[in-house]
């Protein structure tokens, strides 16, 4: 693995070599803000339930807006990425700075582009070159969550994205995360507007935390709904049982027993 910056003072190094700097000493945002309220609630939305999706892999990290390095050229020119989403594999699942790709060892493997216009130029041309040309970004995604485009694109051997094509639903399957992502109308955010949203292995929509929530709010309601509906039927049935018992014993006080 490789050291992390607070490993680095403890590391013996040859004369005149030196460690390239890492999270702790590099910026973690490019300072610029989300295009909208939509955007930001956007980016987050998707942070939530991709995070929630890959809840069962320890090797898997989300996150949104932050930095990625990958060269120290790029560090020198102080021309860092910092992805509205992404996602990377075979890692470890603890809080960072920013992404720094000779400490991690690796890239990203899934990076999601909110599209706006004053982004858009640049999410699809020197963005786009650079996470195929030099990162080999296996999987890439664009959103304009204003007109609700989405696109999709997988790397081919040549280091060129290829579009995803939907399917019957109109999803886009990501073969590295494991799940679709699609367009889905409803408020999140208090906003009401189409989304771009996760659907899991099996068609399901990974709901937020807020759905989770009334999910289990309504199941619990239908299940004291289907107890009191049976505690009713049963006390309808004793009270039949009652019924039918006083009216055996009143006929056989006048006739005898059966």
């Amino acid at each position: 693995m490789s050291p992390t910056p607070t490993d680095a003072t403890a590391i013996e190094l040859p004369p005149g070599v030196t460690l390239p700097p890492g999270e702790d000493e590099l910026p973690y945002d490019d300072g610029e803000p989300m295009e909208s309220d939509l955007h930001r609630e956007q980016m987050w939305l998707l942070i939530e339930v991709l995070k929630d999706h890959l809840s069962d892999r320890e090797d898997a990290y989300v996150a949104g807006n932050m930095a990625v390095y990958y060269s120290e050229l790029q560090v020198k020119k102080n021309d860092f990425k910092a992805p509205d989403v992404y996602v990377a594999f075979d890692t470890e699942r603890r809080a960072r700075k920013s992404w720094v790709g000779w400490q991690e060892g690796k890239l990203p493997d899934l990076v999601i582009e909110l599209l706006s216009p004053s982004t858009e130029r640049v999410d699809r041309g020197e963005k786009m070159r650079i996470y195929a040309q030099l990162w080999r970004l296996p999987e890439y995604y664009l959103f304009d969550p204003d007109t609700g485009l989405l696109e999709g694109y997988r790397l081919d051997p040549r280091r060129v994205f290829v579009p995803i094509q939907p399917d019957e639903h109109g999803r886009l399957r990501s073969e590295i995360a494991g799940c679709s992502f699609g367009l889905w109308t409803g408020v999140y955010g208090a906003l009401e507007s189409t989304w771009m949203r996760v659907w899991d292995g099996a068609g399901e929509l990974v709901p937020t935390g807020r759905e989770r929530a009334a999910q289990e709010t309504r199941r619990a309601d239908e299940e004291a709904q289907r107890a009191s509906q049976e505690a009713q039927r049963a006390s309808q049935e004793a009270q039949r049982a009652e019924e039918l018992a006083a009216k055996l014993a009143a006929y056989e006080a006048r006739f005898g027993k059966l």
